[in-house]
């Protein structure tokens, strides 16, 4: 493959005029806003940029990288970017153009193309009492998200998001345009729904959508100085949480800047983060223990399922951050006390945020016929990250995220979770044993070049002779 950060002007006319989007070649008037990803720390750099439009274009775009000897890395929002390889002469073949999302109340479906970000799907969704199993984030991309797992606010419920997909349309690394479903391109199929992005260029995804019309939701603000009693409290309490309820025990660090509400801003809280599948009286009786600490701030109230995007708190739009996170296969006291002494009221850190999701229920349980994640086989996940907006808060907050990650090693479980992981690791890192040995086969079969760049790289089994 080519690793020349060079495309002939020529050839690049060439490519313009075959599809429907963009080209960009280092130089182009556009050229840095078509690369940027949404983490605005990463720094990619392809020898091109395409912005598709259409399957077509994706299909052509393709055939043209084959035809060039070059690598080819798939990109929506860019919300996975920071565990990517370096792009040096490869083309970033964008989908964000491709936004288009059609929902089947009837079939309770929905089709979402490449570039589709949650709020898409779950506004147009709700519009017929029916919710998608969507990240905490609404402009976070349904592919991305969905291909690494997806892992939202019904997760104990209703379990991972790529276990709900039905069908999806891709371009495979040699340029044909397939369709996967439970009767066509088994491997595929199953290798898209927690797989990663490593077997394909992923143009459409179908998914379930569920009866949700609206749920008891919201956070719990407490002082930072309060962090270990809150912790301990919240973890005794998931022990006996129902699969209804979804929950974050979280430490976070708000900035002082305008973006952020005046009684948040410039201060810092332990949360309880919780949504419940339900109405207000159950889902009140189900946080009683946790509102009985006696809150700062309660914002539980029953609201409709699209504003599940905004319980995260996550920034609205496109900022620099550093961060990293493992599952945990418990989190017991002592697990609690070592992320306190790593990141709690009396740490000195730049991590702005530290949290611990709670996961079993239908996580836990193998989904039959399911794909390279059928379950999770951990109790909590950890992330912690930070805003790093300069190359020396890079490095710092690095290092801050992976020393609780570190604090936490004991607890850690045998493989972490893919959209969390983001330091560079193999997919046999990030998915089970299994799955991974099963993703190496068929990335032997439909990419033995490793033409397809994904953010955890599967290495195709060798063929024995």
């Amino acid at each position: 493959m080519s690793t020349s950060n060079a495309v002939a002007d020529g050839t690049t006319q060439t490519l313009r005029a075959a599809i429907a989007g963009e080209v960009f070649v280092p130089g182009d008037l556009g050229y840095n806003q078509a690369r940027q990803a949404w983490n605005l720390a990463v720094d990619e750099r392809p020898a091109v940029v395409v912005e598709a439009e259409t399957a077509a274009d994706v299909t052509r775009a393709v055939r043209f990288a084959r035809a060039q000897g070059m690598r080819i890395a798939p990109q929506g929002t860019g919300h996975g970017a920071p565990p990517l390889e370096p792009l040096d002469g490869a083309m970033l073949l964008r989908t964000s153009r491709m936004r288009g999302v059609r929902i089947d109340p009837a079939a309770r479906t929905a089709r979402a193309e490449a570039g589709a970000q949650w709020q898409d799907v779950t506004v147009p969704a709700a519009e017929h009492g029916l919710a998608a199993l969507a990240g905490s984030s609404p402009d976070v991309g349904v592919t991305g998200y969905t291909l690494g797992g997806g892992l939202g606010w019904l997760a104990r419920r209703y379990g991972l998001a790529a276990n709900s997909v039905t069908a999806a349309e891709l371009v495979t690394a040699d340029g044909r345009l397939l369709r996967a479903d439970a009767g066509h391109e088994p491997d595929l199929f199953w290798a898209v729904r927690g797989g990663g992005g490593s077997v394909g260029v992923v143009t459409a995804l179908e998914m379930l959508l569920y009866p949700v019309r609206e749920l008891y939701a919201g956070v719990l603000f407490f002082p930072i100085q309060r962090a270990a009693e809150v912790l301990h409290a919240w973890r005794a309490w998931t022990s006996t949480a129902p699969d209804e309820v979804t929950s974050i025990g979280r430490i976070m660090r708000f900035p002082p800047v305008p973006g952020v509400p005046e009684p948040l801003r410039g201060r810092a809280f332990a949360l309880v983060e919780a949504a419940y599948l339900g109405g207000q009286d159950a889902g009140a009786d189900v946080i009683r223990p946790l509102r009985q600490l006696g809150p700062q701030l309660d914002t539980f109230a029953m609201i409709p399922a699209p504003a599940l995007g905004r319980l995260h708190m996550d920034p609205p739009q496109p900022v620099p951050g550093q961060g990293d996170g493992a599952l945990l296969a418990d989190f017991p006291a002592a697990a609690i006390d070592a992320l306190l002494a790593a990141a709690g009221p009396d740490a000195g850190t730049q991590l702005a945020s530290v949290e611990v999701r709670h996961l079993g229920g239908a996580l836990a349980r193998p989904v039959p016929a399911g794909g390279a994640q059928p379950s999770i086989d951990a109790s909590y996940l950890l992330y912690a990250g930070g805003l790093a907006p300069t190359p020396e808060a890079v490095t710092v907050v690095r290092g801050q995220a992976q020393a609780v990650k570190d604090a936490l090693a004991s607890w850690h479980a045998s493989y972490d979770y893919y959209n969390f992981e983001e330091t560079p690791a193999a997919a046999g890192a990030v998915l089970p044993p299994a799955s991974y040995r099963r993703l190496q086969q068929i990335k032997a079969s439909y990419d033995p070049d490793q033409v397809i760049i994904s953010a955890h790289p599967v290495w195709p089994a060798r063929v024995r002779t």
